[in-house]
């Protein structure tokens, strides 16, 4: 007899940050994976475009309003996603933004709204969905992270400490997750070209690539595609159940040497 049955053969899953880049390729992933989806951001309308989309090729997709750093907006979301597409089986935080200062000229206020997007706000989801996953003993938590957590970068003070929390909590869950038939996973990405920092002027975005080239963080100009990470988020999920990928790091690959 195998030590667990199989995924149930429908899967609803949530995914914040959903109106871009990593959150908005995991939703389409997802979806044409077989996966019922609720997107979920604070750009509802672009959520609502990308759900209908989703719906246009097929898939099964709800969009609602979300805001990670507010606790009632997550309480609003979840209840919605359950009622909409039942059971959630899937959680995939991937809500962020990225500010390029450095740590001793940022204001307080500034460092802890990156904490409350990057490290509350994936708390506020998991708080609300995991425990049913513990009561129906399965499901999938996918924690979106950097790796900045192996190799911190200049300018990213916030970003670094947010995301070192993010995967000490991830580690914490998946000791107290051991046993319940919950995976909490984390993938690590690195350098991928999204919509955060694409705010910066061109002089604050040149000043930063040289100092990431001075520590050794910029081999090559290559970039990851928000979709990469998607594979790799759809991976961990659709691993067979008794098999825990528990951190995976994906980095782009350099371009091919001429010869």
């Amino acid at each position: 007899m195998p030590r667990f049955a199989p995924h149930p053969e429908r899967r609803p899953a949530v995914v914040s940050g959903a109106s871009s880049g990593i959150g908005a390729a995991t939703a389409r992933a997802l979806a044409a994976a077989g996966h019922p989806v609720a997107l979920g951001a604070r750009r509802a309308r672009v959520c609502a475009e990308l759900a209908a989309e989703i719906r246009e090729a097929g898939g099964e997709a709800f969009a609602h309003a979300l805001d990670v750093a507010d606790s009632d907006s997550v309480t609003a979301f979840a209840a919605a996603a359950e009622r909409a597409l039942g059971d959630i089986e899937i959680v995939v935080s991937s809500a962020g933004d990225l500010a390029a200062d450095r740590v001793h000229e940022l204001d307080s206020g500034e460092f802890l709204a990156q904490l409350q997007v990057h490290l509350v706000g994936a708390h506020r989801l998991v708080s609300h969905l995991v425990p049913g996953m513990v009561a129906r003993r399965r499901g999938d938590v996918v924690f979106v992270s950097s790796d900045v957590v192996r190799a911190p970068r200049t300018r990213m003070g916030a970003y670094v400490a947010a995301k070192n929390g993010v995967e000490g909590m991830a580690r914490a869950m998946q000791m107290e997750l051991e046993g319940t038939g919950v995976r909490a996973s984390i993938v690590r990405p690195g350098p991928t070209s999204t919509n955060m920092g694409m705010g910066w002027d061109a002089e604050t975005t040149g000043a930063v690539l040289e100092e990431w080239v001075k520590w050794g963080l910029a081999r090559h100009p290559c970039f990851l595609r928000p979709a990469d990470v998607a594979a790799a988020i759809t991976a961990v999920v659709s691993a067979p159940r008794g098999a825990h990928l528990s951190l995976v790091e994906v980095q782009p690959e350099a371009p091919l040497e001429e010869r």
